[in-house]
């Protein structure tokens, strides 16, 4: 079967109804996927696109926590679908369909809509996580799994072993057929011969249809089950089923492709401090494969001399992402992330900071190493990202000292 006809026949789930609590307070009003990133798009919106450049195009999105900011994203984004061609992006909240609850893990949120499946009846489901950044042709996800004699097909990247254990750990053989897997073990198996990585679960996973149906069903009746893909499903299919690793790697160079999974604060402020840098390893700005997201009206971007009392000062911007509608007057901006509709004041300085759409800094303040979420106004001549402990007083503080100043958060009396 050709590409495009393995194109046509998969259904795509998007799980997007995680919490994100080491996100917090990014999370605070908003799932996790929905976290703003790269100063003009959602975690989300890498998933959808890879998607869309893959040529997949029946795509049920499921939801849960918080799920107003999610929802009205993806009206206004992804309203882009043909639906009298057989297109659509439907979002899919729990619907109590089974007993009277809520999705209680990812292999549950999959169970409670298995009647999906078994109305579209596709030949393969491809199962995506909503909030990691990574460029991948599904296609060729596709075209493996086909390949193999196989009923599921996971993804796979290779990561330093510091850290790995966060993730599902996977053994191959010389033919990628998965032989072991353990969920977050606390010494993982490093990859033989490189005992400093780790070949990881990236939660992308391609499965026959009759398969998955069959492998829900018995885990729901399960009593003992977390009802979780890497905890339960991956682990009971290595031991019965043939199942196989897609290593997402150059196939030309055999290296590693991009992939992160920012699931904490320190990982997201990581992952998108690297989009400044003069040639990122994820490239925003490729015209071969565009990230699409719902954008404003707004005005370009704008760098003006702000009026002082001494004359004017030029708006300075150096090694920066800086959104539409922005303006920097007589500010400087360094080796940061900038959103929509940003506004940074004359003499006032932003280095090594993420700040959010519609922010103001006030004249004379000084932000450094911050993650600002939207609606905050920076008064006049504060400084923060300076003093570690005067920052814990006020703000969430990171364990690298990275400040993270909440959604709306009014500082009027902490000046």
């Amino acid at each position: 079967m050709g590409t495009f006809e393995l194109v046509r026949n998969t259904l795509t789930l998007i799980l997007a109804g995680g919490q994100g609590e080491r996100l917090y307070p990014l999370t605070k009003d908003r799932s996790k996927p929905a976290v703003p990133f790269g100063g003009a798009f959602r975690i989300i919106d890498f998933t959808l696109s890879n998607c869309i450049n893959s040529g997949l195009r029946q795509i049920y999105v499921l939801t849960q926590y918080k799920s107003y900011s999610l929802d009205k994203h993806l009206q206004r984004g992804w309203n882009v679908f043909s639906y009298e061609s057989g297109e659509f992006c439907y979002r899919i909240p729990p619907q109590h369909r089974i007993g009277q609850k809520w999705y209680e893990g990812t292999a549950d949120a999959v169970y409670q809509n298995v009647y999906l499946l078994e109305n579209r009846k596709p030949a393969h489901v491809l199962i995506l996580s909503g909030d990691h950044i990574y460029k991948m042709d599904y296609g060729k996800l596709l075209k493996f799994h086909s390949g193999t004699a196989g009923t599921m097909t996971l993804s796979c990247a290779v990561v330093p072993k510091e850290g790995a254990d966060e993730f599902g750990i996977l053994e191959v053989d010389e033919n990628w057929r998965v032989v072991g897997f353990e969920e977050k073990p606390q010494n993982p198996k490093t990859i033989p011969g490189d005992p400093d990585h780790c070949l990881v679960n990236m939660g992308v996973y391609v499965f026959d249809t009759d398969c998955l149906v069959h492998e829900l069903s018995d885990d729901a009746r399960h009593a003992g089950s977390k009802h979780d893909f890497g905890k339960d499903i991956i682990p009971s299919l290595v031991e019965k089923e043939m199942v196989y690793a897609y290593p997402f790697r150059d196939e030309d160079t055999h290296e590693s492709c991009y992939w992160r999974d920012i699931g904490t604060l320190e990982s997201y402020y990581e992952t998108t401090m690297e989009l400044v840098s003069r040639q990122p390893r994820f490239e925003l700005y490729d015209t071969q494969w565009l990230f699409r997201a719902w954008q404003p009206p707004l005005p370009p971007f704008k760098s003006v001399h702000g009026v002082t009392e001494d004359g004017t000062l030029p708006g300075i911007v150096e090694d920066s992402i800086v959104g539409s509608g922005s303006i920097v007057s007589g500010g400087r901006v360094e080796r940061s992330v900038v959103g929509r509709g940003v506004r940074v004041n004359s003499y006032s300085r932003i280095t090594d900071s993420i700040i959010m759409d519609d922010v103001v800094v006030g004249r004379n303040a000084e932000l450094n190493r911050c993650i600002v979420d939207k609606d905050v106004v920076i008064p006049e001549g504060m400084r923060i990202g300076f003093d570690k402990e005067k920052d814990e007083r006020m703000f969430k503080v990171s364990a690298s000292g990275i400040v993270i100043i909440p959604k709306g958060m009014d500082l009027t009396d902490l000046s």
